[in-house]
């Protein structure tokens, strides 16, 4: 038997013929995706996910997409499939190539020059397909893409040079993120040396052609995208370091930048307020590109600074308050912020009147509540709260103007308290004397105080670390409790909002009692009409539940919240109510903290919770939306079970008669998104049923999950594998061993991938744990091989850890010497190898609980009860393998890399996978309880402790010898706690 059946293998690429007729009928199915109905367009996208992997598919698509005469809908339609089909598949993962090499050679030759002819929609996302084919191919495998790329720039035409710093755009962004590496430094050297001098050429000269067509408003709007887009090519190429080629055109560059912040062109100025015009796009890049230089090349740099500080300045007075302004201050005011930061340059802010005019001038009009915002908070809530409070506001003027704050206050903390604490005091008067008009006073004075106390935070603590200059519990009894207090929950909504802000920033600074005396409060916000109002509460409620008190227990115990708790469900669940906003992911995690907190005292409310709650995943999973309230829905279902059913183990069936149907319809209609979510609470309810007793109902889905199509997403496969360890743990008697050849076929797939080896190990040590020998005897030898063959071929850390695992746990379930044998049958003398290469030098390595135990009791296994290593051909490696055990107990992990660990990336990591969320409140798969020991190091001493009373005389001297003074130690120690002695 040379390998399992698999239900998994590949399917041989079938061949398109690249003719009209296919055409057409591909030109019909991606019309069918561009559908509202999700019935026309579920179905058409399986058809395209279906007939990818044959040969001559993406040609098809870049032929469609070439054809003129067809809808532009559909060319973009066409293009965006492709660069989705190419993100996926493009690169080859554990030698699983799924496009056809002839198709990968032919595609390259072809996409460029359609790319470069393409309208500019269709361009941007060929661009995109490119960089994403560079990104594996380029240029070990794509020597004459860069050729190609400087040779379009000499036709002249913009509109394929645009084309061309598009795609070197998207192709060398990586750059700016990039780890260093002397193999990614060739790649930017040998770039630099084929691109930037046309690259710098071609800046030079578009600078010069935009004052000779100065009176052609087309060519200056297509002059000026292109200088844009240089400067973002310009700014990938410097990020990792300072080229030789750029600082020798330093002149050239920062004269040409300073050229265009300080110039005007009223001509390309746009109508409205909203859209941002190209100079403003321009300037924007410009200041990202010598922000960049402030903060990484001090040296070469410095000379040109002062003359780019008073161009920012300049241009910060003359803009106005207008939205299509904010990328440009924003970006302006982060060059500010580089330059304040940096010690080299702080004396240019050190005078007390210039630090009040920055204070006047710039922070405050930019940290002023505008009529935008305004209109934002009321039309647009959502926006409103993503970039004000959940970290994705770093283009806005509040946050640009914060971080100058708090980069001038790294220096000159007490005179930056000093010069705003007055301006914060003359604002909140303001705002007494008349609320209701001069509520945008206070709104400042909340921001400025924020700004100026905030110097450090943590996702799950808030702000960590603070201006002690700032009296922030002063603060908030004086100006924020007020407000909260007031029972209109609707009056002046912004202050509201900026008040329960307040309280979320600063939770962990102000005092326990403040803190619990808003939470009923903050419920009362819950009914707001305002969403930011009412969201702010549930968000900060949901952060006040986390925070621990006395004895790093919780600040709010179950027994606190229980008399505030159907209030507090009553109004989350009108928020999940409200039309338009069904999907609230603020209140469904709010629900699931509060739950959570309540423990046990949730259990009076839970069967209206419930029904609320399975309705509304019914309702949701016919048109899934929102991945954050899906995530927390689902948290929230496994967060019941668990309380219901430790409590009454009994109730496992009520959920599964509720939850049964929905799963099923969700499985039926493929829901991709809630796939994953379905399988790890299935999995939940069957491990809290004791073994053997599986229902029938669970049994008739087994054979469909060894389906190839659901281990084709990566999301799918660990939520799989824990529910077939829960099927094999709780029920292996009820499984037929016509099923073992699939289990064990699924096993070999998963263990021939390095991102997903660890799951093939989980399930066949599952497999080993819980079947009787008899029915796995034929098996074997073959999984030692298939392991084997996957050790020599790659041998990652996570790899060797999880083998060294898997060795010891065969090894107590059918004996050391049986471990032995196997090995050895593979290859003459084969487990020295693995005493000497592995087990000795990586045991160490092993990482987690239940594994450091199974690999203790196997090695101590193999010490006690196998001859062939202490009387046999291995007796050299025992002394060496005990020493290695005593490491594993006394030392630190070590966490040190093998060669082939640099092959994965991180999200080939167990932990993490693509379109997979692990559910917290699931709880982890099943545990191992193979190894049950207590202690492991007694069962050491005592093992040993007969091992030589068999063989008295004999182990003394092999361990005086064989083992350093330090490890003797620590054995005497262990066998002094178990009063035991060697003979």
């Amino acid at each position: 038997m040379s390998e399992f059946t698999s239900p998994t293998d590949t399917i041989l690429m079938s061949e398109m013929e690249l003719n009209d007729s296919n055409l057409q009928t591909l030109s019909g199915y991606l019309m069918q995706t561009l559908s509202p109905d999700a019935a026309v367009r579920r179905p058409a996208e399986k058809f395209l996910e279906s007939i990818e992997g044959n040969k001559n598919y993406p040609l098809l698509l870049l032929h469609l997409v070439n054809k003129q005469d067809l809808d532009l809908s559909i060319r973009t339609s066409g293009a965006i499939v492709f660069k989705n089909f190419i993100k996926r598949n493009w690169e080859i993962v554990d030698d699983q190539n799924k496009i056809h090499e002839d198709d990968r050679s032919r595609v390259k030759a072809f996409i460029v020059d359609l790319m470069l002819g393409s309208p500019l929609n269709i361009q941007k996302q060929l661009s995109d397909a490119i960089s994403i084919i560079g990104k594996f191919d380029f240029p070990k495998k794509w020597t004459d893409l860069l050729s190609k790329l400087t040779t379009k720039c000499e036709t002249g035409d913009f509109n394929i040079i645009n084309g061309v710093m598009h795609t070197a755009h998207s192709l060398f962004k990586r750059y700016r993120y990039e780890f260093k590496s002397q193999e990614l430094w060739m790649e930017i050297k040998m770039v630099l040396n084929g691109f930037a001098p046309t690259l710098t050429d071609l800046f030079n000269k578009t600078v010069g052609l935009t004052a000779v067509h100065k009176d052609n408003l087309i060519a200056m709007r297509t002059l000026y995208s292109s200088l844009t887009i240089m400067c973002k090519v310009f700014c990938s190429l410097n990020s990792q370091d300072l080229p030789e080629y750029f600082e020798d055109n330093i002149a050239l560059w920062m004269g040409h930048f300073h050229t265009l912040l300080v110039v005007q062109e009223p001509s390309l100025e746009t109508d409205g307020d909203e859209e941002v015009g190209i100079m403003q796009e321009l300037k924007s890049q410009i200041c990202d590109n010598i922000a960049m230089y402030a903060r990484k090349y001090d040296e070469e740099f410095g000379a040109y600074l002062p003359g780019f500080v008073t161009d920012i300045w300049g241009l910060l007075i003359s803009l106005g308050p207008q939205p299509k302004y904010d990328l440009l201050v924003s970006n302006a005011l982060q060059f500010l912020a580089s330059v304040a930061d940096r010690p080299t340059y702080s004396k240019l802010f050190e005078d007390t009147n210039a630090l009040t005019s920055i204070c006047e001038k710039v922070v405050i009009p930019n940290m002023e509540f505008r009529t935008s915002d305004e209109e934002l908070f009321e039309d647009n809530p959502e926006e409103y709260i993503r970039r004000d409070i959940e970290g994705s506001d770093v283009d806005t003027r509040r946050r640009a103007a914060c971080d100058l704050v708090r980069a001038l206050s790294h220096h000159f903390e007490a005179k930056m308290t000093e010069i705003f604490s007055a301006y914060v005091m003359a604002m909140l008067a303001k705002y007494e004397q008349n609320p209701a008009t001069n509520w945008k006073c206070k709104d400042s004075a909340i921001y400025m105080v924020t700004s100026l106390a905030a110097k450090g935070q943590t996702q799950r603590s808030g702000i960590t670390q603070i201006n002690e200059l700032v009296n922030l519990t002063d603060f908030a009894s004086k100006y924020i409790i007020p407000e909260i207090d007031n029972a209109d929950v609707n009056k002046i909504p912004v202050i509201k909002a900026d008040c329960v802000k307040y309280l979320m920033v600063f939770r962990s600074q102000l005092p326990g009692q403040i803190m619990l005396g808003v939470v009923p409060r903050l419920i009362n916000l819950l009914e707001s009409s305002s969403p930011v109002v009412h969201n702010y509460a549930a968000i900060t409620t949901e952060k006040i539940l986390l925070l621990r008190g006395l004895n790093n227990g919780p600040l709010v115990t179950s027994d606190m919240l229980a008399p505030v708790a159907r209030q507090l469900f009553k109004n989350l669940f009108v928020m999940t109510s409200i039309a338009g906003a069904e999907e609230n992911e603020y209140a469904m995690k709010a629900l699931m903290r509060s739950i959570s907190t309540l423990q046990e005292n949730v259990m009076p409310f839970l069967p209206e919770i419930l029904t609320k709650l399975t309705e509304r995943l019914r309702i949701t999973a016919r048109n899934p939306s929102k991945p954050h309230f899906n995530h927390y829905l689902f948290e929230t279902l496994s967060l019941a079970i668990r309380i219901v059913c430790k409590s009454n183990p009994e109730a496992v069936p009520s959920f599964e008669d509720v939850l049964f149907p929905i799963f099923q319809e969700i499985l039926q209609a493929d829901v991709q998104e809630f796939v994953p979510y379905v399988f790890q609470l299935l999995s939940l309810l069957l491990e809290l049923r004791p073994s053997g007793t599986i229902p029938d109902s669970y049994m008739a889905l087994f054979p469909c999950l060894m389906m190839p199509v659901l281990y084709e997403r990566p999301g799918n496969i660990g939520p799989l594998i824990r529910l077939l360890q829960a099927f094999v743990s709780r029920g292996a008697a009820q499984i037929s061993l016509d099923q073992l050849p699939p289990l064990l076929g699924i096993f070999q797939k998963l263990i021939a991938s390095k991102a997903n080896d660890h799951e093939g190990f989980y399930l066949v040590q599952t497999i080993f744990e819980h079947f009787p020998q008899s029915a796995l005897e034929k098996y074997i030898k073959q999984i030692f091989i298939i392991l084997f063959q996957r050790l020599s071929s790659s041998k990652t850390t996570k790899f060797i850890k999880n083998l060294i695992v898997f060795l010891c746990l065969f090894s107590i379930k059918y004996g050391a010497a049986k471990t032995v044998e196997l090995v050895d049958s593979l290859q003459h003398q084969m487990f020295g190898m693995v005493l000497e290469r592995i087990i000795i030098p990586d045991l160490q390595k092993v990482s987690g609980t239940m594994e450091k135990k199974i690999a203790a009791s196997g090695v101590i296994a193999l010490l006690c009860n196998c001859p062939p290593l202490f009387e046999g051909s291995y007796s050299q490696f025992w002394a060496p393998t005990l020493e290695a055990l005593l490491k594993l107990f006394e030392l630190p992990e070590d966490d040190s890399l093998l060669p082939d660990d640099h092959f994965i990336d991180v999200e080939d990591t167990p932990g993490y996978q693509a379109a997979y969320s692990r559910l917290a409140f699931a709880g982890d798969r099943v545990q191992s309880n193979i190894a049950d020991i207590d202690n492991p190091q007694l069962h050491l001493a005592t093992c040993l402790y007969k091992l030589t009373a068999a063989y008295p005389g004999r182990f003394g001297p092999i361990i005086s010898q064989g083992l350093q003074a330090d490890a003797q130690m620590v054995l005497n120690r262990y066998l002094q706690s178990a009063n035991l002695s060697l003979c």
